[in-house]
Parts: C-alpha cells; structure tokens; sequence
C-alpha cells in the first residue's frame, strides 16, 4: 500500500473532489489564507515570523468575504486552509468560516495550540462547518516540542485540542516540521498518535524561510533515512501519512515499488496514488495576510495584491505560476531527472537556498543516469 506521497498529492483523478492533473494549470487544489500573523507563540521555524499583534493592513472583514467569492470563482474551487500567524485570534474567524463553507469551499483551519482555542471554540468551529482541524506537534514529549515552539505547555494543549476536536467528532490533522530538533524522534511520535483518532499526519520538511533557518534543516541523506521510516509507518499506522515541501518522497515510493522509467510497465506511475502531487505553484497558492498573491507560503515572491488583482488571473497567468507548472523549465539535476514530472524538487527550497525558484532541489541525494528525454510518459 503507497499512502499520499504530497501535502496535497492527488491521483490523476481523485475521487473525492474530481480533481485531474490537467486542472492544475486553471485551478489549485489548495489555496491558504493567511488570515493574520498574530501569534502567541515564538516557534522557531515561523514561516510568517508572527508577531503578538495584528497587522494594521490586515485584510478586513469584509475585503476577507470577497477573497473567499473570489476564490470560489475558480473553475474547480480549492480547498481552503484558514492560516497564520493564528486565525483564532481573528474576531471574524467563524464568520470567514461560514461563509466560505456556504460558498461550497471545503474549508480547513490550523491555529495554534494555545488557550485561545477553547472547549467551545472546537465546538463552533464543527457548528460552522469546518473540514478540518489541523494543529501542530513537534516532538514525542513536552520539552523537546515546548523548546521548538518557544511556549512552556504548548505539547499539552495540542493534546488537550485534539481530545477536545475528537469528542465533537472534528476531524483532526496533525502537522509536524521534520529538522535538526525531532528528526529521531520520528517514531515516536508516529506511535503517540495512534491513540488519538487522527485522519492524517502531515509531515514538513523545513524550508529556510521566516524563522526557518538553512543550518535547521536536515542532511539530504538523512531525507532518504525519514522517508523509509514514514513508508513503514504508512504501511501499520491507522491513518495516513503525507508530506510537504518533499516531493522527493514520490521518487523514493516509485523506487520503493521496483517502477522503472523507460521499461513497459503495468501501471503507469501517475495512476499510482501520490504519485500526480502539487507542488508550489503546481495546484497551490497562498495568499497572506495583506492579500499579497504568492506561489506558496514557503516562496515569497509576490505575483499579484488581492483586491487589486484576481486571485484565478494570477494563478492561470502569471509568468512565475506557469513556469513553475512547466517541469521542462526545472534546471540543474532535476532538469535531467527521469522523475522531474512526477517529483521537481522542493520550489520553494531551491529559492531559499540559490534564489532561484526553478533550479535543482538542493536536498535531494538522487542522481539520474538518464537524460530528460527519458520522462514518465507512457
């Protein structure tokens, strides 16, 4: 069995929302809003660098309703993730919720663990409609995730979140940010969750961006030693198991079920579950807190301002978006890899790490002996 090998890893067609790999080029399968960087926690890998206060160009309440119109007006609607900074300390945030869910946008949320998200406030939250829950855990005990997210009590409260989620029957999505810090503990905290009636652990891998820093993220051979241990999990675990800003986990599965680029096989690899993911730009966009229109939240170059420009034009035409949904445009070793379509590299580490969002995955250990014109078509 191959769980999803991507944050947001579709087969060819899935099921569920009818999403093709052809729909990437007109629509994305996720979109996240980050609707404020206000945050009271210190994490050491912040993406967004929160701050304890929201930004006075924050998007309003009403400008917020819009995007959410605006979002809907793609030809496939996304799925929509509530981001931060924290979106429970947004005054409006069950109102933003309820109106994308009555736009008919699946909609999901990932506060911070901290007090603000009540017993009532998970309540709510499933009154509203919410999709799902997703909160963060960064260790397998408290001080090695308190020591990460920089708040004394922040591995109890995800606890007591998730406790609180189940009794309402929430569905619940744990997040955890694989680095320097946790990356042998990786199984422990996949036997933790077992008992905790999770649908998904979603699996980061830390891009130097924000707080992120380059010297936190793992050696890329040691990629190759988590990505064995989450297959095996993958293959016992109750639920499933995803990752992001790895793409390369879709190279190690194919290399893992004996598929050959070149030889005639049973199946092509994008019929494969996992194996037709996104990637930034590539099914997903981000839109922050002031309405800047970005790839993704990990690569922040701005393409487009929401209200002044349409969130479906920036996607469908912006020079970067379409590049970076063009894997003949990938350079350096990823340019000649035989996975390049199924797989391309982490975008938004190429960027943080050359500044150059189409070079080659810099954490990536695969070597292909074969030129570009040996892609994955079958």
């Amino acid at each position: 069995m191959i769980q999803r090998a991507d944050a947001t890893s579709q087969p060819v067609t899935d099921p569920r929302n009818g999403y093709s790999t052809a729909d990437f080029n007109v629509s994305p399968l996720i979109a996240f809003y980050e609707v404020t960087r206000a945050c009271n926690l210190l994490c050491k890998h912040c993406r967004a660098k929160a701050q304890p206060h929201r930004h006075p160009l924050e998007l309003d309440t009403a400008t917020s309703l819009r995007l959410m119109d605006a979002l809907a007006g793609f030809p496939k609607p996304p799925m929509l993730v509530l981001t931060g900074g924290d979106p429970i300390k947004r005054h409006d945030v069950f109102d933003l919720v309820e109106h994308a869910v009555g736009l008919g946008l699946k909609t999901a949320m990932t506060p911070s663990a901290t007090k603000l998200v009540t017993t009532e406030a998970v309540g709510r939250l499933k009154n509203t409609g919410l999709h799902r829950l997703a909160v963060s855990l960064d260790g397998a005990d408290p001080s090695r995730h308190d020591s990460f997210r920089g708040v004394p009590g922040s591995f109890q409260r995800t606890l007591e979140i998730m406790r609180d989620a189940r009794a309402v029957n929430l569905p619940m999505q744990i997040n955890t940010t694989i680095s320097r810090h946790n990356i042998d503990q990786i199984d422990e905290m996949a036997h933790l969750l077992v008992a905790h009636g999770i649908l998904m652990w979603s699996v980061f891998f830390l891009v130097p961006t924000g707080r992120g820093l380059a010297e936190q993220r793992i050696a890329p051979w040691e990629y190759e030693v988590a990505f064995e241990k989450l297959y095996q999990h993958s293959l016992i675990q109750p639920y499933q198991i995803k990752t992001t800003e790895a793409p390369h986990y879709r190279r190690f599965l194919l290399q893992r079920s004996g598929w050959q680029p070149g030889r005639k096989n049973t199946e092509c690899p994008q019929t494969i579950p996992g194996m037709v993911g996104t990637n930034d730009g590539r099914g997903v966009m981000f839109i922050s807190h002031i309405g800047e229109i970005y790839p993704s939240g990990f690569m922040p170059i701005l393409c487009g301002t929401f209200p002044k420009d349409s969130p479906v034009d920036v996607y469908q035409n912006s020079k970067l978006f379409k590049s970076l949904r063009d894997p003949h445009q990938i350079k350096g070793k990823c340019g000649f890899c035989q996975y390049r379509e199924i797989c391309g590299g982490s975008r938004a580490r190429a960027y943080a790490l050359t500044d150059d969002p189409l070079a080659a995955e810099p954490d990536c250990v695969h070597i292909s002996l074969r030129s570009a014109r040996s892609d994955t078509s079958c």
